[in-house]
């Protein structure tokens, strides 16, 4: 039944979502093959391809706290459609793989992790492990080795905060405690309240910036 509701949630704000965010931004990949330090970033349901309105807000607000750093942007790779399930499995797939090259080929850049909405499921899949997801969805965590590259995670509206395991700072043995998992106060997609126009304000709400201040202090 949850999961029906937040589907049911997911499907209107990916439709106000179009209205809203017409077209955010694809960043260009990073000059430098290896940078300090990259941000793979998943967007929300309904999103244009790139990392969608919060990403963009994030990784700006990352930018202006790393000092003379390079910073290197992946926007996954995935539908971002109301089919869940399969959208959302295809978005971890992209990210895991991704990260583990990243891993294998640039072991000394630090990984940023962050998603919003269906993007949070995302990361969620693949950093939690042993712990129920929404939409059928079974955790596929990377191997151990990568946490130690991923400096910092942050997700936004996450629907996994409703579920039985809670926030992402909660649910992975991993990446929590480098993990911040931001939701808007009556945000029907991570919260129990009633207002979906919530799930539409992160980026005036200043928490992408507070995310970033965050991960730019684990950096």
């Amino acid at each position: 039944m949850r999961a029906r509701q937040i589907a049911v949630f997911l499907g209107a704000a990916m439709m106000a979502t179009w209205a809203m965010l017409l077209s955010a931004p694809v960043p260009s990949a990073s000059a430098q093959p290896c940078p300090d330090v990259e941000v793979v970033f998943a967007r929300g349901t309904g999103e244009l391809p790139g990392v969608g309105g919060v990403g963009q807000a994030f990784v700006d607000a990352l930018r202006s706290q790393v000092g003379g750093r390079s910073v290197g942007v992946y926007a996954v790779n995935y539908p971002a459609t109301d089919d869940f399930s399969n959208s959302a499995s295809a978005g971890a797939n992209d990210a895991s793989a991704h990260v583990q090259y990243m891993a294998a080929n640039c072991p000394n850049t630090r990984m940023v992790l962050g998603g919003m909405s269906q993007g949070a499921v995302v990361i969620d899949v693949i950093t939690s492990a042993g712990v129920p997801l929404p939409f059928g969805l079974v955790p596929a965590p990377m191997p151990p080795k990568v946490a130690d590259h991923v400096a910092a995670v942050a997700v936004f509206g996450n629907p996994s905060s409703r579920g039985p395991g809670g926030p992402l700072t909660a649910i992975s043995p991993l990446y929590g405690a480098k993990a911040v998992d931001l939701c808007m106060p009556g945000d029907p997609i991570c919260s129990d309240g009633v207002d979906s126009s919530a799930h539409l304000q992160y980026v005036e709400s200043g928490m992408p910036r507070q995310a970033a201040t965050f991960a730019a202090s684990r950096l």
